[in-house]
């Protein structure tokens, strides 16, 4: 396999083309699933489909008919009076079931989205950073980003398909009494402009608008940074706005392009099919001229079928093009259910965390190397963190620490080597389960549009004791804040759901990620450079503070300061991807290595009062 075919295979290993029945099967299961109603209504128009395509065409000829062999107006008022009932009972239905149709297969489509945002969520966290699958996320979110393309596209079209292939029996049973050779002509022609539509259809997508999807997730970036409160300040100070809006030109270049090219391909394509509607009516229409010179036909009976063979070619096209619809449709559905399968390729037979006295995890020649990087980030790493201990990671930017703090996480798996917990494999763990052992606080804090209480729980408001939200939010510095919030614990953070909402400092957000670490009570707790918002003193005092609250825990400190690693039981310092010294501060020390040049330098910052000015 040459370096294209393989480039190519990489690309596209997170995508899957399913067969169109298939798709129309996976999509109409889970239709009925989420709107089980929908079967009632569909049969409903399904059924009333032919009475409102050939009524008044029957109604015409048998007018005529009366007519034209003087019959009487008593005829004539009773047919009238029958087509009129039973257009308005068929009006009524009909108006009924295309409403509650619509609504509910947003529905559905809604809740199939909701699909593809918990997978979103649950995925492994490495595939976040991977470009093509976010690729594939973002084709599954289009395929669910409107009402005719994609998930409810193929609704509809299941839909008309069912509505047109009644409506175009019942027009072959009429048109076959009057010439069965004119009728395969008519659907042949038919059949060749589907063809050329679907042709038309699998260009466009694989030429156009599949490699718009990192147009559409570059774009999506830049519209969320134009409201983004955090880049606000930056916009603003550096007159970034000009240069925004440029490149929001530069991009807008490339999708007008992509639709100005597509415009071309399916004009070309109406000007076919427009040529080949005119052919199949010259046809119909020397037909039924020559059958009546002949003599064997009615006037009425050249009504009907006039009528009925232009509405039986307009619904053949119909129902071809919803047959080409639905295959374009199917295209988009690969996207989405390819996305699905994420979750599906998930391991199984994975066993539950249990519960132990105490965890201890050792690494065992572990090195990770990131997707797609030349080098690796740690190599060969042989460590054990030890049942209740405190442990310091130190070193300077890039040396490892937080692939570290990853690999033990789960958040990565290694590339080579093994993560023990208590002498197993972490990978035989479900991992939800295995999340449940840490209370991580990472450097970056986020805060979510919820109120105070639940941004410390983490979980539904059912679920969350406001009582207990409190009191960590107190042990981790933040009561004199929760006592000045209006509504205290219950406060909306925040302004991007409720204008009342309020923001925290960002000092005030690591408390916060504090509170969250006392609140969830894992048996490991995480802290990578919480505290880099506050001022060394406030650090110290915190973290001898939370150093009490969280008892005999596991703790693993990831921190640059002098005051994380003098009250750790060990110091694990890491340099260039390896794990270069071990050991306890004190015989660090005396080593005079790696650690104790970097204690050295640091130090003279705490004696200079040059903490506060360096940060």
């Amino acid at each position: 396999m040459g370096k294209k075919e393989k480039k190519e295979e990489e690309k596209n290993r997170f995508h899957k083309t399913y067969n169109p029945i298939g798709n129309a099967a996976f999509i109409t299961k889970h239709m009925f699933k989420h709107a089980p109603e929908l079967k009632f209504y569909i049969l409903i128009a399904v059924v009333t489909a032919p009475a409102m395509s050939y009524l008044w065409t029957f109604m015409s000829k048998f007018v005529i008919d009366i007519v034209t062999n003087d019959k009487g107006v008593k005829n004539l008022s009773v047919i009238l009076g029958i087509t009129f009932v039973t257009q308005i009972v068929v009006t009524i239905l009909r108006t009924k079931q295309e409403a509650v149709i619509w609504w509910k297969m947003i529905f559905a489509r809604l809740k199939m989205m909701n699909g593809i945002n918990v997978i979103s969520m649950s995925m492994d966290y490495e595939m976040l950073e991977d470009a093509d699958v976010m690729d594939t996320y973002q084709k599954a979110k289009n395929s669910c980003g409107g009402n005719n393309n994609g998930v409810e596209g193929m609704m509809h079209t299941v839909q008309n398909i069912a509505e047109n292939c009644l409506v175009v029996l019942v027009g072959l049973c009429i048109l076959g009494t009057l010439s069965v050779p004119v009728v395969l002509i008519m659907t042949s022609i038919a059949i060749i402009n589907f063809l050329i539509t679907n042709h038309t259809g699998k260009v466009t997508k694989a030429k156009i608008w599949d490699p718009l999807a990192l147009w559409w997730r570059k774009n999506g970036y830049m519209q969320d940074l134009t409201t983004d409160f955090k880049m606000g300040k930056d916009i603003r100070m550096y007159g970034l706005k000009d240069y925004i809006v440029n490149r929001f030109h530069e991009l807008n270049k490339e999708r007008i392009e992509a639709e100005r090219k597509n415009q071309l391909i399916w004009w070309i394509n109406g000007q076919i099919g427009t040529v080949l509607w005119i052919i199949s009516q010259l046809l119909m229409y020397g037909w039924l001229i020559y059958s009546i010179f002949q003599g064997n036909m009615t006037i009425g009976n050249f009504s009907l079928y006039l009528g009925v063979s232009a509405t039986f070619f307009s619904y053949i096209n119909s129902l071809l093009n919803n047959i080409n619809n639905l295959l374009a449709r199917s295209r988009e559905v690969d996207d989405f259910r390819s996305f699905l399968d994420l979750d599906s390729d998930k391991e199984e037979n994975t066993i539950p965390v249990p519960k132990f006295d105490t965890y201890e995890f050792k690494f065992e020649n572990v090195s990770f190397k990131y997707p797609k990087a030349d080098s690796y980030a740690l190599k060969n790493l042989n460590l054990t963190v030890i049942a209740g201990e405190r442990l310091a990671v130190v070193g300077l930017n890039g040396a490892g620490k937080t692939t570290f703090i990853k690999l033990l996480l789960r958040l990565y798996e290694p590339t080579e080597g093994k993560i023990y917990l208590n002498g197993t494999d972490v990978s035989r763990y479900d991992k939800e389960e295995y999340y449940n052992l840490f209370s991580p606080v990472f450097q970056d804090v986020n805060l979510f549009a919820y109120p105070l209480c639940e941004n410390v729980s983490m979980a539904t408001p059912e679920e969350t004791d406001k009582e207990k939200a409190k009191e960590c939010l107190e042990a981790a510095g933040m009561k004199e804040k929760v006592d000045s919030l209006p509504a205290g614990v219950d406060t909306q953070l925040l302004k991007i759901i409720y204008d009342e909402g309020v923001d925290l400092s960002g000092g005030e957000k690591q408390k916060l990620a504090l509170a969250r670490a006392l609140y969830k009570n894992a048996p490991v707790v995480v802290l990578d450079e919480p505290t880099a918002a506050l001022d060394a003193l406030a650090e110290a005092k915190l973290y001898a503070d939370f150093d009490k609250l969280i008892g005999g825990k596991t703790a693993i400190y990831i921190s640059h300061r002098l005051s994380s690693t003098q009250f750790c039981s060990h110091v694990a310092m890491f340099k260039d991807g390896e794990l270069v010294e071990y050991g306890t501060h004190d015989s660090l020390m005396e080593k005079g290595g790696a650690y104790s040049e970097m204690f050295n330098v640091q130090a003279q910052y705490y004696v200079d009062g040059g903490e506060e000015d360096g940060e």
